[in-house]
């Protein structure tokens, strides 16, 4: 053999080698083999950088596994989250956020990352809010905008629903990939049509990731790629990168073997159990036409509770977006007042072709009063009838309760459930004198302690009174609000610099919550002061968080006073608030909550996040965003 000959049998098989390696690591997708560079397969649309982390994996799978083209959507840059390690806040922190999402984006595969450019303000569980910071209608032209130019032929995206924890910011990211779900309409933003040159997209699927009972769509992460490693593998390894959000050591947690769930809720093609998002596809533009996934309802009466805002205007999204039976359902809820009668409403619809009467039936939980427990009920046809029943809870009451309502009648019965979460209430003290700041009891004698046990958890977990308890007490004098808080843990940390105060929840801390309004749908008009015990001098320190006028104390509270002593059995934090900073011109009826946060770990670095667990004086998931569900407290 010639040496060129051999030569060239090297030169073709180096050649085929690069070939097919280039073919196991980046497949070509089918857009990029029809020459349009920006044809996406799946794209996401999430709220915040590191949303991503609960479809990394599935992410992997197809950009890594099968060479898709991936894009990820973000509304925010996540601006209004912690910092875990270092000072960086506000835009700042959202350079530094960005940054970690990219390189945690490069090891998942994905190739293209747009913001939306809106801002992450505080943490709220508050869709409505959350719309309105943002302009929806604005903030969808975007998310539309690149729905046209990327052609995804799948979306994955957030839950909507409002369930307990949900942060408002998830929820509108998941609202808002659905109604973008019809940017095949040409009466939407026909801007964009005409100026700039896109045309209408009828995205294929559109998927909520979660875990749900009633999921169908299961993505396996244990096939592997073609490095050998699996995609949960990968995952972890990316999403590793987010170490502002303490998510260093994700590539250990257990958590990321887990099987990957979604819910189909929009879709072009029939549904059924799969294993693939892309199954059925391609399907070709003149046949996209979005189909019925669930059947209509039969036609006849349904009964419903009123809800809370946010359970109501959810409810009546779902409807309107063709989604019932497919979205998450979500129970009517409402909060009562311990000790209290309150109106119950609900009503009677009938959908049939003729008028429905009947009666309603109404089963109270044991020892509550109801009047009436049964109402009569006449309905037209096509029409909706409003009714009210009057409860009061039992003595002692609180926490969840459920109230059932059967509608029977012209042969037909329709039931439904309302959670009612009872909240406790407390009447503020009259002080013959201005009570202490200084340690003492001087001027809060005679005024009686409410407690906070070990067992009000309403996140983490707490071992007994010892570890983490309370006991508080509020006066009033003149204007001004007066808090006495002693807090019982075993071990105090205090691991937050002077430049660092904010996020009290990282570590030992208090929350005093006030709500103006008595019942609000959200915090961005209250009060809510986050008391560090000691920072890493010495000194108390405290700021507000997530409400009208966040920011530290000195600037967004000047008039508030704080002190902060050691305790035998943990610390004493006194407090003396004016009425005119809470945003209230008179002794009246508010809102009311106090969290403790305790982490026990000693040696903590600064500014680690340590929380292991979170008591209040009302108790309930989510509870620091969602003042409907705080106590009440009588100033007058």
């Amino acid at each position: 053999m010639s040496a060129m000959h051999h030569f060239l049998r090297l030169h073709r098989a180096g050649i085929a080698a690069v070939v097919l390696g280039l073919l196991l690591v980046a497949p070509t997708s089918r857009g990029q083999m029809r020459g349009d560079p920006l044809k996406t397969d799946v794209m996401g649309v999430f709220a915040h950088p590191d949303d991503e982390t609960g479809m990394a994996s599935t992410l992997a799978h197809y950009a890594l596994g099968q060479g898709r083209v991936v894009a990820n959507i973000y509304c925010t840059r996540g601006e209004g989250g912690g910092n875990m390690v270092g000072t960086q806040a506000g835009l700042a922190l959202g350079i530094l956020r960005e940054s970690e999402l990219r390189a945690c984006l490069e090891k998942l595969g994905v190739r293209y990352c747009y913001f939306l450019d809106r801002r992450d303000f505080a943490y709220t569980e508050s869709l409505s809010a959350t719309l309105q910071r943002w302009d929806k209608e604005e903030t969808l032209r975007a998310l539309v905008r690149m729905v046209r130019a990327l052609r995804p032929e799948v979306i994955v995206t957030m839950d909507p629903a409002p369930t307990a924890g949900q942060h408002g910011n998830h929820q509108a990211a998941g609202l808002l990939a659905t109604e973008a779900f019809t940017a095949a309409d040409p009466r939407r933003f026909p801007d964009q049509l005409g100026q700039e040159g896109l045309r209408t997209w009828q995205v294929r699927k559109l998927y909520y990731g979660g875990w749900d009972e009633n999921l169908q769509t299961v993505i396996a992460i244990t096939n592997s790629l073609p490095d050998g490693r699996f995609p949960w593998q990968v995952a972890g390894e990316a999403l590793s990168n987010h170490r502002s959000q303490a998510f260093g050591n994700f590539a250990a947690s257990p958590r990321m073997r887990r099987a990957q769930l979604f819910r189909l809720v929009k879709s072009v093609v029939p549904p059924e159990p799969e294993q693939d998002l892309l199954r059925g596809l391609p399907v070709t533009d003149g046949k996209a036409l979005p189909i019925q996934l669930a059947p209509p309802r039969p036609p006849g009466i349904q009964v419903e509770f009123a809800s809370r805002p946010a359970i109501a205007n959810y409810q009546r999204w779902v409807r309107a977006q063709g989604l019932d039976g497919i979205a998450r359902g979500m129970p009517s809820d409402i909060a009562i007042t311990a000790g209290e009668a309150s109106d119950i409403k609900f009503s009677i619809s009938n959908s049939a072709a003729t008028e429905a009467s009947g009666e309603v039936r109404l089963t109270p939980p044991d020892g509550w009063t109801l009047r009436p427990a049964v109402v009569a009920y006449r309905v037209p046809a096509g029409r909706t009838t409003q009714l009210t029943t009057r409860a009061t809870p039992s003595a002692g009451a609180l926490g969840g309760y459920s109230l059932k309502a059967a509608a029977t009648g012209t042969g037909l019965t329709t039931e439904a459930t309302l959670r009612m979460n009872v909240v406790p209430t407390l009447r503020a003290a009259r002080a013959s004198e201005e009570p202490s700041l200084d340690g003492s009891d001087r001027g809060w004698e005679g005024i009686p302690f409410q407690s906070i046990s070990h067992t009000n958890v309403w996140e983490g977990k707490v071992r007994d009174e010892a570890d983490s308890s309370g006991r508080f007490r509020v006066a009033v004098r003149g204007k001004s609000l007066f808090l006495d808080i002693h807090v019982t843990d075993d071990v105090v940390v205090t691991n937050i610099a002077p430049d660092d105060i904010k996020g009290h929840w990282r570590s030992d801390s208090v929350e005093i919550c006030l709500d103006p309004s008595g019942g609000a749908e959200h915090t961005l008009g209250c009060y809510k002061l986050g008391v560090f015990p000691s920072d890493s001098t010495g000194v108390v320190r405290a700021a507000r968080d997530a409400d009208a006028n966040p920011g530290p104390l000195p600037d967004s509270a000047p008039h508030t006073r704080v002190t902060s002593h050691r305790t035998p059995r943990g610390y004493r934090i006194q407090a003396s608030i004016p009425f005119s900073e809470i945003g209230i011109p008179y002794a009246r009826r508010i809102g009311f909550n106090l969290l403790i946060y305790d982490g026990d770990k000693a040696g903590a670095a600064p500014g680690e996040n340590i929380n292991k667990s979170r008591l209040a004086w009302a108790p309930r998931s989510g509870i620091q965003g969602r003042p409907e569900d705080w106590g009440r407290l009588d100033l007058d």
